[in-house]
């Protein structure tokens, strides 16, 4: 055997009876990566509060894990594209368990924040390796319908994880602290269900992965995301800190593309992005990760400080986004599927983005909620049209060997752009904030209060300060929403010059992006399917000798 061959040991065709049996693993998999970010939503003012924390350790401890996750992504899926995908998405699986208990036993911010690095890195493995096993099992083509199931659940899961998590915190005898634990026995589930149900292909590939590249793309974003965080609140944003925070992330990823383009296995391939397809996506997939985290983290924090609402309360009030988003995907994936068709769900979706992101800028503390859910059914609309029909396109354009590092290229910049996004918003939330109290207090002659201190508990305050508290969070709050407009707007013009090429019918059919143009002899390292019975690619098309028992007809 060769060091590129790849044997692939399940069969070629499977029907849609035993995809759902292999997903199901996969898909509960999922349902614990989003319920681990979703169900702290509604409890983190309470948890923050409990931990005599302030604003910034708020954004910290849903930046930390967005932060592992983002970094992680590109590792997860170029490890996917070389050695054994299931025992990967076991192993994320039991870092996630790990970060979790540790988690639930945090005494301080500092300990939360680092345990929920851990859950991210657990995270990180389940977001990338969910969509490259996906895309090993269903050609392109019927991969709307299954990502329609996977938007599903991701819905499902933030629906759930919302509620769950206000009821926990509501609940004297369980605690903030259950809202880590209560992940727990869904993991545990996954891996049962993953092992008994999750057949793929088995790689065996000779190959390193770029450690040195790796570290660079970590330290990059990683210095990239303490200066967002930290700006304007430790020190200026145009103060020399800044600019020696600034300057070192972009030296480090300048190191970084210089790394990868040398590296014989990269971690981000840099050629990928000679695509138009994939570079546009990219930028959209950026856009849409800013307004999606932003909106989810701080719609909760919202609801609880501005409108006074018990974390349960503030968890239905989310429903109308996370239900137009359900729908959304679900109906959407299908219709993708039968027509092959995807760009005008693109640009719907992205248009929807904008207007929702738009409308939310006019939040106040006392917008009406009937106004309110219909801004918030827009939003969960154009999330549910663009989120996985992004990666669906990158999927189209590439071929199997690298699925991998493509599907995780989308994933880890979406993550990116929400990590970036929460901690801007934060940052910008925080200071629109302390000056909305300033102003309101001194009307009333009582000292201010640092939105950078400890989250106030509303319903302990005067009701003349407590009004201005409310007004101040309500204002802020429609600040960060409209900030986040224009990233809807980015999408919809990055989707719009995208060229449309129907989603492919067969995993050997050619990629989108090499459609018009004859295909190159395969690159070292590409997987060669045993069992496949077309020519290979290339000067010496010679036939892969076909298995026993297998037809022409499996085609």
């Amino acid at each position: 055997m060769t060091q590129a061959a790849t044997i692939r040991t399940t069969p070629v065709q499977m029907s849609h009876r035993q995809i759902l049996e292999a997903l199901s693993g996969l898909l509960l998999g999922m349902f614990v990566a989003i319920l681990s970010s979703t169900v702290v939503t509604n409890g983190l003012p309470r948890i923050i509060t409990e931990l005599h924390g302030g604003q910034s350790a708020y954004t910290w401890v849903i930046t930390s894990a967005l932060l592992a996750t983002t970094a992680t992504t590109p590792i997860w899926g170029k490890l996917a594209d070389l050695t054994n995908k299931k025992t990967l998405v076991q192993l994320s699986l039991v870092i996630y368990l790990i970060g979790s208990v540790l988690a639930g036993l945090s005494q301080s911010t500092g300990q939360l924040i680092a345990c929920r690095v851990l859950q991210g890195i657990g995270a990180g493995g389940l977001t990338a390796l969910a969509q490259v096993i996906m895309a090993t099992m269903i050609t392109p083509r019927e991969r709307g319908r299954y990502s329609g199931y996977l938007g599903a659940v991701m819905a499902v899961a933030t629906i759930g994880g919302p509620l769950i998590g206000g009821v926990i915190v509501d609940t004297p005898w369980l605690g903030w602290r259950w809202c880590f634990y209560v992940g727990v026995p869904f993991a545990l589930a996954a891996l049962v269900v993953l092992q008994r149900t999750l057949h793929l292909p088995v790689v065996r590939r000779k190959a390193k992965i770029d450690w040195t590249g790796a570290t660079l793309i970590t330290a990059a974003v990683s210095t990239l995301l303490i200066w967002v965080t930290l700006a304007g609140d430790r020190f200026a944003w145009g103060s020399w800190p800044s600019l020696a925070m600034v300057s070192g992330a972009v030296l480090l990823g300048a190191l970084a593309v210089l790394v990868e383009t040398r590296a014989a296995e990269p971690v981000i391939p840099p050629h990928l992005f000679r695509s138009r397809t994939i570079t546009l996506a990219t930028v959209a997939s950026v856009a849409v990760g800013v307004g999606m985290f932003g909106v989810s983290v701080f719609l909760g924090q919202y609801f609880q400080v501005s409108r006074g609402q018990s974390p349960t309360v503030a968890g239905l009030m989310t429903l109308p986004m996370i239900l137009g988003l359900l729908i959304a995907s679900t109906v959407v994936g299908q219709v993708i599927s039968r027509t092959g068709r995807w760009k005008r769900y693109l640009v719907a979706g992205s248009a929807l983005l904008t207007v929702g992101f738009t409308l939310l800028g006019t939040l106040r503390a006392d917008t009406n909620l009937v106004l309110l859910s219909g801004y918030l059914v827009l939003v969960g609309v154009g999330l549910g049209l663009t989120m996985q029909n992004l990666v669906l396109v990158v999927q189209n354009s590439v071929g199997p060997h690298e699925l991998g590092a493509a599907s995780s290229l989308v994933a880890f910049f979406r993550t990116l752009g929400g990590a970036v996004g929460v901690s801007a918003l934060g940052a910008l939330l925080s200071t629109r904030v302390t000056g909305y109290l300033s102003d309101g207090l001194a009307r009333l002659g009582v000292p201010a209060i640092d939105a950078g201190g400890t989250l106030p508990d509303v319903n302990a305050l005067p009701a003349p300060v407590r009004a201005v508290v409310e007004s101040a969070y309500g204002d802020g709050a429609g600040d960060i929403f409209l900030a986040a407009a224009p990233f809807g707007l980015i999408a919809l013009v990055a989707v719009s010059l995208i060229r449309e090429v129907p989603l492919r019918r067969h995993h050997d059919d050619p990629p989108a992006d090499e459609v018009a143009r004859q295909p190159s002899a395969p690159a070292a390292g590409s997987p060669i399917l045993v069992g496949a019975d077309r020519p290979l690619p290339g000067p010496n098309r010679q036939p892969v000798a076909q298995p026993a028992g297998v037809s022409a007809a499996r085609r």
